[in-house]
Formats: C-alpha cells, structure tokens, sequence
C-alpha cells in the first residue's frame, strides 16, 4: 500500500497535513495553517523538499528520544517527525518520507 497525504481541519479550525506510509503510520505532521491553500502548498513542497538529504534537519531532544524536521530552501520546517526511541529508527523515518511523499496521494481526513 502506498502512502499519502491527509488533510484535515484541527479542533482550532487550522488546516494541517500528515503523511503516512503504506503501514498507516504518520511519519510527517504539518504546521496550522489558516487557508486550505496554504495546506496544500505545503504538500507540495514536501513532495520537491524530500527527495534532498539536506533538506531533513536531524536532531535529539532534551529527554533522550531523536526527531527530524523537514525544511524549505529558505530554512522554514514544512513538517516534524513524531519521537523515536533510536537514531536508526529517526533514520528510517526521515527515509520512509523520502520514498512515500513524491506519488502519495492526498486524501481529506475528518
């Protein structure tokens, strides 16, 4: 099964996107963003960031577990990782959005 995209409106009444892989795991969550346009250019930019290594920002956080942001050219995060308990499980995240955002399809999520 292939990943994709859901867009959805949160309980603040911001649209925000996640992508998930073929397993139904979110491995990439969005920023709020005031119009659906907005969300949407987020997919997209997603899509052109993930297929360059540079683009994911690897980090760890203050109580040990390890994270990765995705940004723009111009240094914005276009999403975030969810926590892993291990640097190879970061890894194979920041690969899993590398392999799923390019032909994920996108899907309007309740």
């Amino acid at each position: 099964m292939a990943g994709k995209f859901e867009c959805y409106k949160d309980k603040a009444g911001e649209f925000r996107f996640r992508l998930k892989a073929g397993n139904g795991e979110t491995i990439l969550s969005s920023e709020g963003y005031s119009a659906k346009a907005g969300c949407d250019n987020g997919i997209e930019s997603v899509r052109k960031n993930a297929a360059i290594p540079e683009r994911f920002e690897k980090t760890q956080t203050d109580s040990g577990k390890f994270r990765f942001n995705l940004k723009a050219s111009n240094g914005q995060v276009i999403g975030t990782s969810q926590n892993y308990d291990s640097e190879s499980g970061r890894d194979n995240g920041v690969e899993s959005v590398a392999r799923n955002a390019a032909d994920a399809a996108v899907v309007e999520a309740d």
